[in-house]
């Protein structure tokens, strides 16, 4: 029974894809499945099965290798947020505001709410003449306590500035005052600020506006849901920087701040900060809620979109460097940089070995 309720919710969702897909590079009708990405085992048996897709796609849009269903109808999340800070980039706001790369990293930003984020935050919303009091993206513990293993004081107290999407709001904010536009509701999806973002993503991804699937995300501001092979078309272009003949300035702004920047972007012990420094100024990564990881190459044209479907976090991230490993991506400083991130050995407490978390998948060419 469980079997046939996921492949009635698969064709659901394939169905949802094709239909937000139109015009995209898609292989036939034929309805794919997710495949395993990541396996456990537990002495020597199979314990966990961590399922998924990945589109690997280039700059024209062509999908270049894939795992499962590269044209799965996923939700963005914090992937979306450079390709958010595009209607801010093309009005010249970082020359209006005087703001430099940190602040554009910190608009591409899932940070963990460290002395630098909040700071970067603060610089923004002054530069916009604003206060904290302004952002609608909520309030919540900063990241970097759960990081660390931590619980903050009982004194300790947080404001909007620590959201981890505080750097994506502000430049929401700062967009707003540059404009003219109401600042009271400039996350509702029909306001002018997201009428922007929602057309102006649409263009990157190559859908149409009316395709591009709405939701809101944790932070209350609109987001997306697009095949696979659509985001990762969009890094492709983003990665691409001043070649892209269409975003070339804005890219190239972005695609910098985000590579020059990574420690903003994410935070101390965070992925996106150690795959970009593994990548040596040559990768742009995001990673978002729930399960998805996209990651950029500036020198290949090329970039990949993964999706663990049960989100699970260890699994998202050793596919990732699976992918990586597949498409040739990796040296062995690169390897080793990013061995703590891949799959490996399981150890307990007493440090005895368990099991292995191990890559279930190869990548596939149309």
């Amino acid at each position: 029974m469980h079997g046939g309720i996921v492949r009635q919710a698969h064709r659901r969702q394939r169905q949802a894809g094709d239909r937000a897909g139109e015009g995209a590079n898609m292989f036939d009708n034929q309805a794919m499945q997710h495949t395993s990405l990541i396996e456990m085992t537990r002495g020597g048996t199979l314990e966990n099965q961590h399922f998924g897709s990945v589109a690997v796609v280039n700059t024209r849009g062509d999908v270049r290798a894939y795992a499962g269903d590269p044209h799965w109808l996923t939700f963005t999340r914090s992937t979306l947020k450079a390709l958010q800070a595009l209607p801010f980039m093309e009005a010249g706001g970082p020359q209006h505001f005087g703001f430099t790369t940190q602040h554009v990293a910190l608009m591409c930003a899932s940070h963990s709410g460290e002395d630098q984020h909040v700071q970067t935050a603060q610089e923004m919303l002054e530069k916009a003449g604003q206060t904290y009091q302004v952002l609608r993206c909520g309030c919540h513990v900063p990241y970097h306590f759960e990081i660390a293993g931590k619980t903050p004081s009982p004194r300790e107290t947080f404001d909007e500035r620590y959201n981890n999407c505080s750097g994506k709001h502000a430049g929401f904010v700062a967009y707003c005052v540059q404009h003219g536009h109401s600042l009271d509701n400039y996350e509702a999806p029909e306001h002018p600020l997201q009428q922007a973002v929602r057309g102006t993503v649409a263009r990157v991804v190559g859908m149409d506006a009316k395709d591009l699937k709405l939701g809101v995300d944790g932070c209350s501001a609109p987001n997306y849901a697009m095949p696979l092979s659509r985001l990762a078309f969009g890094y492709a272009r983003l990665a691409s920087g001043a070649a892209d003949t269409e975003f070339g300035a804005s890219f190239a702004q972005l695609s910098e701040a985000m590579t020059c920047h990574p420690d903003l972007v994410s935070g101390t012990g965070r992925n996106d900060l150690a795959f970009m420094q593994a990548g040596q100024g040559d990768w742009v990564t995001k990673v978002g809620a729930d399960g998805v990881q996209v990651v950029g190459s500036k020198s290949r044209g090329e970039a990949f979109a993964l999706k663990i479907i049960d989100a699970n976090k260890p699994a998202l991230f050793a596919a990732s460097v699976e992918v990586m490993e597949q498409l040739g991506w990796l040296n062995d400083f690169q390897r080793e940089a990013l061995r703590p991130w891949r799959a490996q050995a399981i150890i307990n407490a007493r440090g005895i070995q368990v099991g292995e978390r191990r890559a279930a998948f190869t990548l596939q060419t149309p």
